[in-house]
C-alpha cells in the first residue's frame, strides 16, 4: 500500500513539473511573439519607420520594455543573494543581441535558464527512472546525470546560435534590395540619414529585421551620435560580415570624400553576385543531399523488385531437383 501511494505521489509530482515546464515555455514563446508583433505594428503604423508619433501619450525615441514575470523572477533571485551576472557578460550580450534579444535583462534571464536546465534536467531524469521502478547502478546514475547536465548547459547556447544564424541569414538575404533602394535615394539627392529612413520605411513588410536595423541607425543619428559610431553599432547588432563590410565601406567613403552613390552601386552589384552564388551553392548541394534518402530507402526496394523474379525462378528449379534427389 505504501509503495503504491509513493508511486502515485511521484507520478503526480512529475506531472506537476512537466506542467510547470510547459507553462514556462509557452509563456516565454508568447512573450517573444507579442514583443515582435508590437515592434512590427510600430513600424507599420508609424509615419516613418524611425519617426515616432509624439502626439500619442508615452511615445518617444526609446522603447520601454515591459517587465514581465521573467524580470520579476530574476530580480527576486538576485535580491535573495544569487548573482546571475556572468563573468563573460559582454560576450553573452553580443550573442544575445545578434540573436535579437536586445533587452538589458536578457543576459540574466539567459543565465537563469541555463542554471535551471542544468539542475532540472538531471532531476527530471532521476524522477523518470524512479517512477519507472528502475534501480540503476551508481555509475549509471552518474553518467545519466552528467549527460543531462551537459545537455542543459549547451542547449540554450545552441538555441541562441541557431536563432542568430537564422536572423543573420534573413538580414543578408534582404540586404541587396536595400542597397538598390538606397542607391536610388542617394542618386535622387537624399542624404544618408534620409536614405536610411526611406529604405527602412519601404522594407518594413518585406524585410522587417533589416528595416529595424536601419531604423535604429536613424534614431542614433538623430539623437546626436556620430555617423561612424552609428554604423559600427549597426554592424555589431547585426553580427553579419556583409553588414560590417558595408559599414566600414561607408565610413571610409565618408572620410576620403569619395562618391557614396558609386560606392553603393559597386557594393550592391557585389552583394547580388554573392546572393546568386549562395543560391547556386544550395542548388548544387541538393543532389548530394537527395542521394542519402535515395540510397537508404529506394535502392533496397529497387534491388528487391529486380531480384525477386530471379529468386522465384531459382527456387522453382532447385526445390523440385533437390526433392527428386
Amino acid at each position: 500500500m505504501m509503495e503504491l501511494l509513493a508511486n502515485d505521489i511521484v507520478r503526480m509530482a512529475l506531472l506537476a513539473l512537466l506542467f510547470l515546464a510547459v507553462v514556462a515555455v509557452v509563456y516565454g514563446l508568447v512573450s517573444l511573439l507579442e514583443e515582435r508583433h508590437e515592434m512590427h505594428q510600430r513600424l507599420v503604423t508609424s509615419r516613418t519607420p524611425t519617426q515616432p508619433d509624439f502626439t500619442q501619450p508615452g511615445a518617444g525615441l526609446r522603447v520601454h520594455d515591459a517587465r514581465g514575470a521573467w524580470v520579476s523572477l530574476v530580480t527576486a533571485i538576485e535580491n535573495a543573494g544569487i548573482p546571475l551576472v556572468d563573468t563573460k557578460d559582454a560576450t553573452i550580450r553580443s550573442r544575445l543581441v545578434a540573436a535579437g534579444y536586445t533587452q538589458e535583462y536578457a543576459p540574466r534571464i539567459y543565465t537563469l535558464v541555463r542554471l535551471a536546465m542544468v539542475i532540472g534536467l538531471p532531476l527530471g531524469a532521476f524522477a523518470l527512472l524512479w517512477a519507472g521502478g528502475n534501480s540503476p547502478s551508481l555509475m549509471k546514475l552518474y553518467l545519466i546525470g552528467l549527460i543531462a547536465a551537459a545537455l542543459g548547459l549547451y542547449i540554450p547556447n545552441l538555441w541562441i546560435r541557431i536563432k542568430a544564424d537564422r536572423r543573420q541569414r534573413e538580414i543578408i538575404n534582404g540586404f541587396p534590395d536595400a542597397l538598390d533602394l538606397m542607391l536610388v535615394c542617394v542618386e535622387a539627392g537624399l542624404g544618408l540619414e534620409a536614405a536610411f529612413s526611406r529604405v527602412g520605411m519601404e522594407m518594413t513588410r518585406s524585410h522587417p529585421l533589416l528595416a529595424e536595423q536601419l531604423g535604429a541607425v536613424v534614431l542614433e543619428l538623430r539623437a546626436g551620435r556620430s555617423q561612424e559610431d552609428a554604423l559600427r553599432r549597426m554592424a555589431d547588432r547585426a553580427g553579419a560580415d556583409e553588414i560590417r563590410a558595408f559599414s566600414t565601406l561607408l565610413i571610409q567613403s565618408h572620410k576620403l570624400g569619395s562618391s557614396v552613390a558609386q560606392t553603393l552601386r559597386i557594393y550592391a552589384a557585389e552583394m547580388r553576385e554573392r546572393r546568386r552564388m549562395r543560391a547556386e551553392e544550395k542548388a548544387h548541394r541538393l543532389p548530394v543531399l537527395l542521394s542519402i534518402p535515395l540510397v537508404t530507402c529506394m535502392l533496397p526496394v529497387m534491388i528487391g523488385v529486380l531480384m525477386l523474379p530471379a529468386v522465384i525462378r531459382t527456387i522453382r528449379v532447385l526445390v523440385p531437383a533437390l526433392g527428386g534427389d
